[in-house]
């Protein structure tokens, strides 16, 4: 696993940015906004074999979660950015974060914004559990041990379905 650079910059855009998008939707909580920056961060990663932010995404019992969340959100709280509610959803308390001020977006580029803009139309409507369940299959979080740091270069391992990659079957050469 190569080492990669956190950008806590990017990483608290992102995650406002993020918020700003979705975080009012009703089925969008703290687990939704956690595979939403996974996704964001690993689909980046295959398609630029890098990730947006380099934040380090640990295997927990449902689905990939970021490292660096709790003390990001609470930057965004203090700063007035964001405020947290905790509301019913279907029998179940749900954390959610609702965007108070819109991100200045200063540290990402477009390129990053339309792959977070990708992630958040195609799962952004998933309850917390069908984005588990979906994260589940993803090879990066299939691959890694439970409670360890998901390998971004599993990317390159993914499924079909996972892929946003056009990979080009004639680099390969069988002599």
């Amino acid at each position: 696993m190569g080492s990669l650079s956190y950008d806590p910059l990017k990483f608290k855009e992102l995650l406002h940015y993020i918020l700003h998008r979705c975080g009012n939707l009703e089925n969008v909580g703290k687990t939704v906004v956690y595979k939403l920056l996974y996704f964001s961060d690993f689909d980046y990663y295959e398609l630029h074999e890098k990730p947006i932010t380099g934040e380090s995404y640990v295997k927990l019992p449902y689905g990939p979660a970021p490292s660096h969340f709790n003390e990001v959100i609470a930057d965004l709280i203090k700063e007035n950015k964001v405020k947290q509610i905790d509301v019913d959803f279907r029998g179940k308390i749900q954390k959610k974060f609702l965007c108070v001020k819109q991100p200045l977006l200063l540290n990402l580029s477009a390129e990053e914004i339309q792959i977070a803009e990708r992630v958040i139309n195609k799962l952004s409507s998933m309850t917390a559990t069908q984005i588990t369940g979906y994260s589940h299959g993803d090879m990066p979080w299939k691959s890694a041990k439970d409670n360890e740091r998901i390998d971004y270069e599993m990317v390159f391992y993914r499924d079909d379905i996972y892929m946003v990659r056009e990979y080009d079957n004639n680099d390969v050469s069988c002599d």
